[in-house]
């Protein structure tokens, strides 16, 4: 289970995602990153001018067809690009709090960070870690009324597909395959209890992996975190470790940047992880000990076929490069 924050473009689309109990994302590669990171059973808020609104549980997931004309939102064209972006990956929710609190609050300060760092709203969510959870559930009061349903939403839904040849992508039913895909397939596959045992094995951290959680993008002065794993609930000592996500060749810069970041989140950040499709000699013979080098492959897989994001995930496995 995670929490996210869904950032809200204006104060239209932010009542009628409160009217309705309904988070939807564009037909944009942005959009199905976000589609996809979050599952049933986690929760969300809303995050629009500064300020959280609400706590929900995600009970459904739908991508519709067809949907440029589909209710609530609509459709909106850029003069300058010409693209027209609608609304087909839809979250269905369950609130569970109402609350309508400033960012200000020192409980937010692990997304406030993240939201000034990267200088705005450019990003579609944020991943909070479970303190902000723990607090968020506590604020505001217990909603106990009805929110409205939607009338005359079309029953025409498709599940969204990853293609490896540029020429096959045809959106949003089938999206050629990126970096952000990449992130979000490896966060989950560290987040199983195996996998990130081995991680902390790895840096001989003697502790629980259900301690730790696996956080999406963490944002700091030096650049973006791909992946962030940290203490949950830190007592006295926090350990972390950043991963970093390529989806070609790693370079020197690759290694740079990570050993930036280890530096500047100092003593208690215990190394570092790049994962990579290829790692070149020279990489491998300069890399420090304090960083931990992946390949990722996907199993038996045809570049010519479409694969949906569990298949993906099913055949996702990650070796040490010595």
């Amino acid at each position: 289970m995670s929490y996210f924050l869904i950032s809200v473009s204006n104060k239209t689309n932010l009542d009628l995602c409160i009217k309705y109990a309904l988070a939807g994302f564009t037909n944009s590669i942005n959009g199905l990153w976000t589609f996809l990171e979050i599952e049933e059973g986690d929760y969300i808020s809303f995050l629009y001018g500064a300020r959280v609104f609400n706590l929900y549980k995600v009970i459904k997931k739908i991508a519709y067809k067809n949907a440029d004309q589909l209710p609530p939102w609509p459709s909106v064209t850029f003069s300058m690009s010409g693209k027209t972006y609608y609304f087909p990956f839809r979250l269905y929710l369950k609130q569970e709090r109402t609350l309508n609190e400033p960012m200000v609050r020192p409980e937010f300060a692990y997304v406030a960070e993240n939201l000034l760092l990267r200088g705005g709203y450019r990003k579609t969510h944020f991943q909070a870690d479970a303190i902000t959870f723990h607090s968020v559930s506590s604020m505001g009061e217990v909603f106990n009324g009805q929110n409205d349903e939607l009338k005359e939403i079309y029953e025409d839904s498709f599940t969204p597909k990853i293609v490896f040849e540029r020429k096959r992508q045809i959106i949003p039913e089938k999206f050629y395959f990126q970096e952000l895909l990449l992130q979000s397939l490896i966060r989950k596959y560290l987040s199983s209890t195996h996998h990130l045992k081995q991680i902390l094995e790895h840096f001989k951290i003697p502790e629980n992996p259900n301690n730790f959680e696996v956080l999406g993008e963490k944002a700091l002065p030096e650049g973006h975190i791909d992946i962030f794993i940290k203490t949950k609930h830190p007592n006295a000592y926090s350990h972390k470790i950043v991963v970093e996500v390529k989806t070609g060749k790693i370079k020197v810069s690759d290694i740079n940047q990570i050993k930036g970041y280890i530096k500047e989140l100092g003593p208690e950040c215990t190394g570092g992880v790049i994962i990579g499709k290829d790692f070149p000699k020279r990489i491998c013979e300069s890399r420090p000990s304090s960083i931990v080098a992946l390949k990722y492959k996907f199993e038996n897989l045809d570049r010519i076929w479409e694969y949906t994001y569990k298949d993906l995930a099913k055949v996702l496995s990650l070796e040490a490069i010595s």
